[in-house]
């Protein structure tokens, strides 16, 4: 499985080297992934297994773009993970499918680990299963899901930071048909927690999570690695 954390705007860099620190040293045969913020990254001395990622970066080497991020920056640090295509980024901060499209260009072309989330809005899951994989779809338009450093995250709007799941039969469902379409291995985001992490890592057609804010405490993303370890 692959189990992994988005601080989002939280941490900072001296709380984010503690945190990895200390995640790093857990021994587990799982993969694990931590987003962090941009001021907390670094050239950490990791495990294999672990990986600090970068939450946004804008698709250019270096340029007149006031406020962003190019690779330049990145690989200062030996940062090739990176997310694509979150419905904060999408939904909140208003990018255009033609600019996600363009990252995601961009960090094939550099061989970087790319996690594209994808997810709907309640109002399209209320009008069922074929509904929510048409969103998707159009989310997917213009991505290479061939590309052998994709990860997939399915996280429906509606679950993220509100304290509600999508059941396991709708998880299921949707992963199944998102699965017809990739062999990339598929997370699920959207309020997972330490008491559903096992029930959700336990569908077959689930290889991992991507957690919020249940993961930003040091102590219960450690304790999630471990029951996973543990137990699936």
């Amino acid at each position: 499985m692959i189990i992994a954390s988005n601080f989002k705007t939280n941490h900072t860099r001296a709380s984010s080297r503690e945190f990895i620190q200390e995640i790093a040293s857990i021994k587990t045969s799982h993969q694990v992934r931590i987003f962090a913020p941009f001021t907390a990254l670094d050239d950490f001395k990791l495990p294999l297994h672990v990986k600090v990622g970068a939450q946004n970066f804008y698709p250019v080497e270096k340029g007149a773009f006031t406020g962003e991020i190019g690779a330049i920056h990145l690989d200062e640090f030996n940062i090739k993970s990176v997310l694509i295509g979150h419905s904060e980024r999408r939904h909140i901060l208003c990018e255009s499918n033609k600019l996600i499209q363009n990252k995601f260009a961009f960090a094939k072309d550099r061989g970087w680990e790319i996690t594209y989330c994808i997810g709907e809005p309640k109002e399209v899951r209320l009008k069922g299963d074929s509904a929510v994989m048409d969103y998707i779809d159009a989310q997917l338009e213009g991505i290479d899901l061939d590309y052998e450093n994709l990860i997939l995250a399915y996280e429906p709007v509606w679950a993220i930071g509100t304290g509600l799941s999508a059941s396991l039969e709708q998880i299921s469902s949707t992963h199944q048909g998102i699965k017809s379409r990739s062999k990339a291995p598929l997370l699920y985001g959207g309020s997972v927690k330490i008491e559903t992490i096992v029930d959700i890592g336990s569908l077959k057609e689930c290889d991992g999570v991507l957690v919020g804010s249940a993961s930003w405490k040091k102590e219960d993303f450690a304790k999630m690695i471990e029951t996973v370890e543990n137990k699936l």
